[in-house]
This record gives C-alpha cells, structure tokens and sequence, in this order.
C-alpha cells in the first residue's frame, strides 16, 4: 500500500507538468495492475514439501548409486549404476536417490522419468559430469543429458556439482550447427519441485531448463559458464506457471535467465548476473509462431559487465503477447544495453524480411534501475510500426556513462516517467515513430539498491 501511495503522489506531480496521451485514471489503473504482480513465497505446495530436509528423513531408505555399482572415480560410466538407483528410489516411499560426497561420476545421456513414489529427495554431494567427447553421446537421446521428468513434490538439493563437461561441445554448438541443441539439467512435465543449492557449470549448451512445470522453487543456485560459450543459458523457462528463482548466482555466454512462450508467474529474486547477456524474456515469435508470456517480476538484482540487462525479444512475424512485467531494484555495472525492447530480433545468419506482425507488447515497468553503461542508448525500445508497444512505465531510473552522454531510443513505443527518468525518455509520449532524445543533466541519483546478500566475485 505504501508503495502505492508513493506512485500515486508522483502522478500528481506528473500531472502538473502535463501528461501526453495517458490520463490520469489510465495511469493509474496501469500501476494497479502492475503493482499486483507478485508471487508469494509460500505459494503451492511446493513449500510444503521444502520444508521436509534429507537430514530429517535419515531414518528413511537412502539409495546410495555406489550401492548399485558406481565407481566414482570419474573413469568409469556409472550410468547403469545411476539408473538402477533411481528405479529403486522413485519406487519407494520417503526414499532418497544419493550422490555421496568427495567423488566423481561418469553418467551419459539419461532420462529419469516419474512418476514416483511419495517424498523423494534427491540429494547430489559429489560430482556428476559428462562424457567429454559428443561423439560418445547416445544417439538416442542427443538433445538432454540429464533429464527429469513426470514429477512430483520432489527435492533436489546438496553441495554437490553437475558438470556439463562442455568445451568440446561449444565447437559445435547450435549457433554454427542447428542440428545440435543440447541441454544439461532438465525438469519437465513436473509439479511442486524444489531445487536448492547445487552448482550446474560447464553445461554443453543451456545449463538448467525448467520446461512444462507448474509450481517451482529454485534456490541458492550457481550456474557457471565461460562467457565466450555459445548458447549457454543459465536459467532457462519455459512453458511452466508459479516458478520462483531466488538467491542465485549466474555466469554464462548467453542469457542468464531466460524465459520463453507459455510462461506465466514467474518471481525472481536477488539474482546475480554476469558474464551473459541479461535477463531476458523471449526470444519469441521465431517463424510466425504465437507465444504468450505474462505476470513476470524481477525484484532486486546485480548485473555486472552484460552484454543486455532487462531485455524482451521477439521476431517479426510472429503473435501472441508480453504483458504484465515489472523490472524493480536493479542494479548495473558497465552492462552494453540496460533496457533493451527489440520487436526486429534476429539470431540468423541471413538477414530477415520484414514483416508486419508481431508479439504485442504492453505493460512493462521498470522501476529503481541504476547503474552504468558502455553505450551511448542506455535504453532501447525499437518496436513494430503495426504493432506498437504500449504502456511502458518509467520510474526513477537513472542510467549514465563513464566517458559521456546516454540517450533513450524510441521506435513505435508509447508510455510515460516518474520521479528521476535519466535518460530523458521523452520519447515515449512522442508522437514521432521514431526519435532519439538525450539528457545531459540530472540534480539528483536515486539511491543504490541493497545489495548485501548478493557476492559480487567473478564466476
């Protein structure tokens, strides 16, 4: 409520100056709507099943892989070992599937379906990498390496680390070779599952995939990869409603998160981001498709040295719609585009068409966004002439350069500021198309975001 109050007073203060093409009800119900846009964090079962630790179940059945045949001395493939283990576990009640700290195993590509029996956990304290040459994958499932489906009520948690074993991988990876689009961890087709603490690192291509889940709790968890590996998505969603990420730190050569069509509810909380491209959603409408992505909330993150920042993605041609977004207390050190709309994506190596569909995007706020940047447009809202997007809402956001001016890049892109809006963004309420204003001057600088919790150490 306090919150509120606080964007309402500065609407009045809007409103003094004069307002373009929104009237003060309109904007106000805008903030309302936007506003709303929260998941809380004891949501769905999930919790439920969270707050049941492996150390309170050690009385119940443990299924160690060594007990099944692993070796874990990193050589040998422990993938049958792994598979037997997992029968045995998702078969028995309040079992736990264990990956025993201080080793190291083998385990080729895998698919670990549910549905399983009731209060699984499955606990990861040593290391579970990948064979290192692509061509001693299985080539019956060439595009997963490790693969968890059909789920329910699960726990994934410990120390442990799974490691994609990806450098040979990168050669080939879907960006020169679109036959080639492997993922390292993936939940799918899943309900109330909680993923707690573990280290995804060196994934061959996207590191940890949430896809076709309802229902998720992600915490206290690292993502590394090298900056320069092609196509390795820290976090990526999609199709999945009622996801949480939190308290997580990601270092990839692509998006840090992102989030993809048929995706809804999607909370994230003190994220750490860099190396990457940013938290992105999208990209979306790629061959005409339709995608629809709504109700997403970014609250309280770092992002250091990024190619993007908060960036939204779509291919011409395409339909469907973003809406319902707010970006708030984000902080930036030396990120390429901070804000960043882009209805003309195109990931190809031919040029693309023009075309006069698109993605409508509409609702989108950014809120308590500070830092620095290394281009000259901090902000970037290149939208289609057809489809135009539509109240986009600035407040106290405050952009600047070391070695210059910034600016604010408007294409067919309409909404309205408050409070410190630095760049001058102007251009939002123009009735031009397409225009380009800069702010050289600004009194005050919004204050840093609290950021405590969050270790800014290079992955």
């Amino acid at each position: 409520m306090c919150q509120f109050l606080v964007l309402f007073m500065g609407l009045l203060l809007l409103a003094a100056h004069g307002g373009a093409e929104y009237s003060q009800d309109d904007k106000l119900n805008i903030l309302e709507e936007l506003e709303s846009l929260y998941v809380e964090d004891d949501d769905h079962e999930v919790i439920d099943s969270a707050n049941i630790s492996w150390d309170e179940r050690s009385a119940n059945v443990s299924v160690n892989v060594d007990s099944f045949g692993a070796s874990g001395d990193g050589i040998s493939d422990d993938t049958e070992a792994f598979v037997k283990a997992w029968n045995t576990a998702c078969s028995t009640s309040n079992s736990v599937f264990l990956v025993p700290p201080g080793r190291i195993y083998l385990v080729n590509a895998t698919s670990f379906k549910g549905p399983c029996a009731d209060k699984l956990v499955i606990q990861i304290d040593g290391t579970v990498v990948a064979p290192g040459e692509p061509s001693n994958w299985d080539p019956k499932l060439p595009r997963i390496w490790l693969d968890f489906s059909k789920l329910k009520g699960v726990i994934f948690q410990g120390n442990g680390v799974i490691d994609g074993s990806g450098s040979k991988w990168w050669a080939s990876s879907c960006k020169r070779n679109k036959t080639n689009a492997l993922q390292a961890l993936t939940i799918d087709s899943s309900i109330a599952v909680v993923v707690k603490g573990l280290t995804i690192q060196n994934s061959q291509q996207m590191n940890f995939v949430i896809s076709r889940c309802d229902s998720v709790r992600i915490s206290q968890v690292l993502v590394s990869s090298p900056g320069d590996s092609p196509n390795t998505d820290g976090i990526h969603i999609t199709e999945s409603t009622n996801v949480i990420l939190q308290d997580s730190k990601i270092g990839t050569g692509d998006d840090c998160v992102s989030i993809v069509n048929a995706s809804s509810n999607i909370t994230m909380k003190r994220i750490y981001c860099g190396p990457g491209h940013g938290i992105s959603i999208g990209s979306l409408g790629k061959d005409n498709s339709t995608a629809v992505v709504s109700k997403v909330v970014l609250d309280t993150a770092f992002l250091r040295e990024t190619t993007n920042g908060l960036r939204i993605k779509t291919w011409q041609g395409g339909s469907g719609y973003v809406r319902a977004v707010r970006f708030d207390n984000v902080q930036m050190l030396d990120v390429a585009n901070p804000v960043i709309i882009d209805q003309f994506y195109c990931d190809s190596p031919t040029e693309c068409k023009n075309q006069t569909s698109a993605v409508k995007i509409s609702q989108i706020m950014y809120r308590n966004i500070t830092g620095t940047t290394t281009s000259e447009k901090a902000m970037k809202f290149a939208c289609s002439d057809t489809v135009p997007c539509s109240n986009i809402v600035l407040s106290n956001v405050n952009l600047e350069r070391n070695d210059g001016t910034v600016e604010t890049y408007c294409n067919s892109a309409e909404g309205f500021g408050f409070g410190i809006v630095h760049p001058s963004a102007d251009c939002l309420n123009s009735q031009d198309k397409d225009c380009t204003l800069s702010d050289l001057t600004i009194s005050t600088r919004t204050p840093e975001i609290e950021k405590d919790h969050i270790a800014h150490t290079e992955l």
